[in-house]
Protein backbone atom coordinates (compact mmCIF):
# COMPACT_ATOMS: atom_id res chain seq x y z
CA UNK A 1 0.00 0.00 0.00
CA UNK A 2 1.45 3.62 -0.97
CA UNK A 3 2.21 5.35 2.06
CA UNK A 4 -0.49 8.28 3.43
CA UNK A 5 2.09 11.24 2.70
CA UNK A 6 2.61 10.21 -0.61
CA UNK A 7 -0.90 9.83 -1.55
CA UNK A 8 -1.82 13.08 0.09
CA UNK A 9 1.07 14.80 -2.08
CA UNK A 10 -0.18 13.35 -5.42
CA UNK A 11 -3.80 14.56 -3.93
CA UNK A 12 -2.03 18.34 -3.39
CA UNK A 13 -0.86 17.79 -6.26
CA UNK A 14 -4.21 17.44 -8.01
CA UNK A 15 -4.77 21.37 -6.86
CA UNK A 16 -3.46 22.09 -10.08
CA UNK A 17 -6.37 20.91 -12.11
CA UNK A 18 -8.80 23.25 -9.82
CA UNK A 19 -6.36 26.48 -9.78
CA UNK A 20 -4.40 28.32 -12.81
CA UNK A 21 -4.54 29.67 -16.06
CA UNK A 22 -7.42 28.30 -17.46
CA UNK A 23 -9.50 28.04 -14.03
CA UNK A 24 -13.07 29.69 -15.01
CA UNK A 25 -16.49 29.65 -15.08
CA UNK A 26 -17.94 30.55 -18.49
CA UNK A 27 -21.42 32.20 -18.41
CA UNK A 28 -24.38 30.13 -19.55
CA UNK A 29 -24.60 31.64 -23.13
CA UNK A 30 -21.15 29.67 -24.27
CA UNK A 31 -22.81 26.33 -25.74
CA UNK A 32 -19.74 24.74 -26.66
CA UNK A 33 -15.77 25.73 -27.51
CA UNK A 34 -13.61 24.39 -30.89
CA UNK A 35 -9.97 24.17 -30.85
CA UNK A 36 -8.17 23.31 -33.90
CA UNK A 37 -4.14 23.66 -34.01
CA UNK A 38 -1.31 21.37 -35.50
CA UNK A 39 0.61 17.86 -34.11
CA UNK A 40 4.10 19.61 -33.44
CA UNK A 41 4.74 23.40 -32.20
CA UNK A 42 6.42 24.89 -35.19
CA UNK A 43 5.29 27.40 -37.69
CA UNK A 44 3.19 28.70 -34.84
CA UNK A 45 1.31 26.16 -32.95
CA UNK A 46 3.21 26.28 -29.60
CA UNK A 47 0.61 28.97 -28.25
CA UNK A 48 -2.49 27.27 -29.15
CA UNK A 49 -0.94 23.89 -28.03
CA UNK A 50 0.46 25.15 -24.39
CA UNK A 51 -3.28 26.48 -23.82
CA UNK A 52 -4.14 23.06 -24.66
CA UNK A 53 -2.28 21.33 -21.78
CA UNK A 54 -2.46 23.93 -19.56
CA UNK A 55 -5.81 25.49 -19.43
CA UNK A 56 -8.33 23.79 -21.59
CA UNK A 57 -8.41 20.89 -18.53
CA UNK A 58 -8.81 23.19 -15.95
CA UNK A 59 -11.63 24.65 -18.38
CA UNK A 60 -13.13 21.46 -18.67
CA UNK A 61 -12.72 20.68 -15.05
CA UNK A 62 -14.81 23.99 -14.24
CA UNK A 63 -17.00 23.90 -16.88
CA UNK A 64 -18.12 19.96 -17.64
CA UNK A 65 -21.34 20.53 -19.21
CA UNK A 66 -20.07 22.66 -22.10
CA UNK A 67 -18.47 19.99 -25.19
CA UNK A 68 -14.60 21.21 -25.96
CA UNK A 69 -13.59 19.78 -28.94
CA UNK A 70 -10.46 19.34 -30.41
CA UNK A 71 -9.01 19.14 -33.66
CA UNK A 72 -5.27 18.51 -34.24
CA UNK A 73 -4.01 17.78 -37.41
CA UNK A 74 -0.76 16.95 -39.60
CA UNK A 75 -0.93 19.85 -41.23
CA UNK A 76 1.96 22.42 -39.80
CA UNK A 77 0.88 25.35 -41.85
CA UNK A 78 -3.04 24.91 -40.95
CA UNK A 79 -4.86 27.37 -39.26
CA UNK A 80 -4.99 27.56 -35.04
CA UNK A 81 -8.43 28.85 -34.35
CA UNK A 82 -10.42 28.74 -31.11
CA UNK A 83 -14.50 29.19 -31.68
CA UNK A 84 -16.62 30.17 -29.08
CA UNK A 85 -20.41 29.35 -29.64
CA UNK A 86 -23.04 31.44 -28.18
CA UNK A 87 -26.70 31.26 -27.95
CA UNK A 88 -28.04 34.09 -29.11
CA UNK A 89 -30.25 36.24 -26.32
CA UNK A 90 -33.66 34.50 -26.03
CA UNK A 91 -32.88 31.47 -28.10
CA UNK A 92 -33.73 28.25 -26.95
CA UNK A 93 -30.51 25.99 -28.91
CA UNK A 94 -30.87 22.72 -28.93
CA UNK A 95 -28.37 19.94 -28.31
CA UNK A 96 -26.25 19.48 -31.41
CA UNK A 97 -25.74 15.78 -32.23
CA UNK A 98 -23.77 16.70 -35.48
CA UNK A 99 -20.77 17.91 -33.05
CA UNK A 100 -18.08 16.09 -33.94
CA UNK A 101 -15.63 14.28 -31.34
CA UNK A 102 -11.86 15.23 -30.63
CA UNK A 103 -9.65 14.33 -33.61
CA UNK A 104 -5.89 13.72 -34.24
CA UNK A 105 -5.81 13.31 -37.52
CA UNK A 106 -7.72 17.04 -38.23
CA UNK A 107 -11.15 15.40 -39.16
CA UNK A 108 -13.18 17.39 -36.61
CA UNK A 109 -13.41 20.48 -38.10
CA UNK A 110 -15.34 23.14 -36.40
CA UNK A 111 -18.94 23.11 -37.17
CA UNK A 112 -21.45 25.72 -38.58
CA UNK A 113 -23.31 27.35 -35.74
CA UNK A 114 -26.86 26.37 -35.53
CA UNK A 115 -30.00 28.17 -35.12
CA UNK A 116 -29.69 30.48 -32.43
CA UNK A 117 -26.05 30.41 -32.35
CA UNK A 118 -23.31 32.94 -32.82
CA UNK A 119 -19.82 32.02 -33.16
CA UNK A 120 -16.75 34.22 -32.30
CA UNK A 121 -12.96 32.85 -33.95
CA UNK A 122 -10.19 33.62 -32.33
CA UNK A 123 -6.87 33.30 -34.21
CA UNK A 124 -4.30 31.56 -31.89
CA UNK A 125 -1.40 31.44 -34.33
CA UNK A 126 1.96 32.76 -33.46
CA UNK A 127 0.67 33.83 -30.22
CA UNK A 128 1.99 33.09 -26.84
CA UNK A 129 -0.98 30.79 -25.07
CA UNK A 130 -1.16 33.65 -21.83
CA UNK A 131 -2.20 36.04 -24.85
CA UNK A 132 -4.31 33.53 -25.90
CA UNK A 133 -6.04 32.65 -22.37
CA UNK A 134 -6.16 36.93 -21.57
CA UNK A 135 -8.25 36.74 -25.18
CA UNK A 136 -10.40 33.74 -24.45
CA UNK A 137 -11.35 35.42 -21.47
CA UNK A 138 -12.37 39.02 -22.50
CA UNK A 139 -14.43 37.62 -25.56
CA UNK A 140 -15.80 34.72 -23.71
CA UNK A 141 -16.91 36.54 -20.85
CA UNK A 142 -15.79 33.89 -18.18
CA UNK A 143 -14.71 34.58 -14.58
CA UNK A 144 -11.81 33.55 -13.45
CA UNK A 145 -11.77 30.95 -10.10
CA UNK A 146 -9.63 32.37 -7.01
CA UNK A 147 -8.11 29.39 -5.05
CA UNK A 148 -9.22 29.56 -1.21
CA UNK A 149 -6.92 30.68 1.49
CA UNK A 150 -6.19 26.65 2.61
CA UNK A 151 -6.15 26.28 -1.11
CA UNK A 152 -3.16 28.90 -1.43
CA UNK A 153 -1.63 27.29 1.71
CA UNK A 154 -1.36 23.89 -0.03
CA UNK A 155 -0.38 24.80 -3.04
CA UNK A 156 2.44 26.61 -1.44
CA UNK A 157 3.07 22.79 0.17
CA UNK A 158 3.30 21.09 -3.34
CA UNK A 159 5.52 23.85 -4.66
CA UNK A 160 8.21 23.36 -1.43
CA UNK A 161 7.75 19.65 -1.94
CA UNK A 162 9.04 19.89 -5.70
CA UNK A 163 11.91 22.65 -4.83
CA UNK A 164 13.22 19.94 -2.13
CA UNK A 165 12.79 17.04 -4.49
CA UNK A 166 14.71 18.50 -7.01
CA UNK A 167 17.34 19.28 -4.57
CA UNK A 168 16.98 15.99 -3.44
CA UNK A 169 17.33 14.78 -6.94
CA UNK A 170 20.37 16.59 -8.12
CA UNK A 171 22.26 15.56 -4.99
CA UNK A 172 21.48 11.48 -5.49
CA UNK A 173 22.13 12.34 -9.03
CA UNK A 174 25.92 13.80 -8.05
CA UNK A 175 26.21 10.60 -5.44
CA UNK A 176 25.52 7.83 -8.49
CA UNK A 177 27.78 10.16 -10.80
CA UNK A 178 30.98 9.73 -7.89
CA UNK A 179 29.89 6.14 -7.66
CA UNK A 180 29.83 5.76 -11.37
CA UNK A 181 33.56 7.51 -11.62
CA UNK A 182 34.79 5.07 -9.09
CA UNK A 183 33.74 2.22 -10.51
CA UNK A 184 35.21 3.14 -13.70
CA UNK A 185 38.32 4.27 -11.98
CA UNK A 186 38.79 1.03 -10.27
CA UNK A 187 38.17 -0.90 -13.33
CA UNK A 188 40.70 0.74 -15.05
CA UNK A 189 43.23 0.26 -12.26
CA UNK A 190 42.59 -3.28 -12.28
CA UNK A 191 42.83 -3.39 -16.02
CA UNK A 192 45.93 -1.68 -16.14
CA UNK A 193 47.67 -3.82 -13.10
CA UNK A 194 46.36 -7.05 -15.44
CA UNK A 195 48.28 -5.39 -18.12
CA UNK A 196 51.28 -4.77 -15.73
CA UNK A 197 51.56 -8.37 -14.58
CA UNK A 198 51.17 -10.21 -18.10
CA UNK A 199 54.10 -7.88 -19.45
CA UNK A 200 56.28 -9.36 -16.46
Amino acid sequence: MVGVIRRMNKLNALLGVRNGPGAAILPSEVTRIHLEFAHKFNDGHMGPRKFWREALPRLKFWNPAVPMVVNRSHDQSGPATLSLYFREPGATVQPDSAMPSSSTEGDAKAPPPAEGEIVVTIDMKHRRSDMILKDFLAKSGAVPVKPTPQEESLMRDVQELEERGKVDRERVKKMIDHEKREKALMAQAHSEAAAIKAAL
